[in-house]
């Protein structure tokens, strides 16, 4: 497929993140007239195609550990007036997939790019668990080291809105736990295998979620974690107890915010706002 005017189009497409049948029209047009799909691994884009009947198809892997070379390999195919269909394993390209640089180094080059819309995970996941959606945020993969972990659930829980995450299966048991001692009484939603045939919508404090799972051999699978907001003034109901005893022992507003920022590693125009309110008082 050529465009015609000697440059090709890069078109962003997204594919099924479970169920095949979840796959545009527009998407498989463009699957078929493409010459070129930079996929993030040819075997699992190989079994769409194949499952649609589409062969012949020069496949380029573009994964995260060849983001750069792959990334002038397209943008040659591109110049020389190839059409590439960009897909990752499952739902939206560069939507935490690898992706940005192919599109960033295209729209600079003066490629056209054009998304194919389909499939998103954590936009499935927020459209059916019945939490606030009229103004939500998306993490991303939750941080990996524990410290990091505990800075990012602290700064979801200070958000006045609903926060969506991506957890791995073989850290979520952490997560659960870190997020039980920190946040006890914080029901959140999990949405496991959208899609698939063990899709499952979960809701409950991450103490029973956590039992949960491990009752039902459960922690297996790609996870969608939902936090609502939290409640109280976005903070818990312990920093303001914390702040108001650094008060009563005489500690200036400025030494309490430090304080309660080195213990609960929360962002310092929240604290700083809820320490005002209550030295005022």
């Amino acid at each position: 497929m050529h465009s015609g005017k000697g440059i090709g189009t890069l078109y962003v497409v997204a594919t099924p993140i479970g169920n095949l049948k979840d796959i545009t029209l527009r998407a498989l047009e463009v699957l078929r007239k493409v010459s070129v799909v930079a996929c993030e691994d040819t075997r699992q884009t190989l079994k769409l195609l194949s499952h649609y009947g589409i062969k012949g198809k020069k496949l380029i892997p573009y994964h995260e550990h060849n983001e750069k070379e792959a990334s002038r390999k397209l943008i040659s195919l591109l110049k020389e007036g190839n059409d590439v269909a960009l897909v990752s394993d499952a739902g939206t390209p560069t939507i935490s997939d690898p992706g940005y640089r192919l599109v960033k180094l295209s729209r600079e080059e003066g490629i056209k790019v054009v998304p194919v819309p389909g499939v998103s995970a954590f936009v499935a996941a927020l459209s059916a668990s019945g939490f606030p959606t009229d103004k939500f945020l998306f993490y991303g993969f939750l941080p990996r080291k524990e410290g990091k972990l505990k800075e990012a659930l602290n700064e979801i829980s200070s958000f006045p809105y609903t926060v969506v995450a991506y957890e791995s299966p073989h850290r979520l048991e952490r997560t659960l736990v870190l997020l039980n001692s920190l946040f006890p009484d914080w029901e959140i939603g999990l949405y496991k295998e959208i899609s698939k045939l063990n899709e499952e919508f979960l809701k409950g404090k991450a103490g029973e979620l956590l039992k949960e799972l491990k009752e039902k051999g459960k922690l297996k699978g790609e996870f969608v974690l939902i936090f609502p907001p939290y409640g109280k003034s976005s903070l818990s109901e312990g920093v303001e107890e914390f702040l108001l005893s650094l008060r009563e022992e005489g500690y200036s507003l400025k030494e309490a915010v430090k304080l309660a920022r080195e213990r609960f590693k929360l962002p310092k125009r929240e604290l700083y706002s809820l320490a005002l309110k209550l030295f005022r008082d």
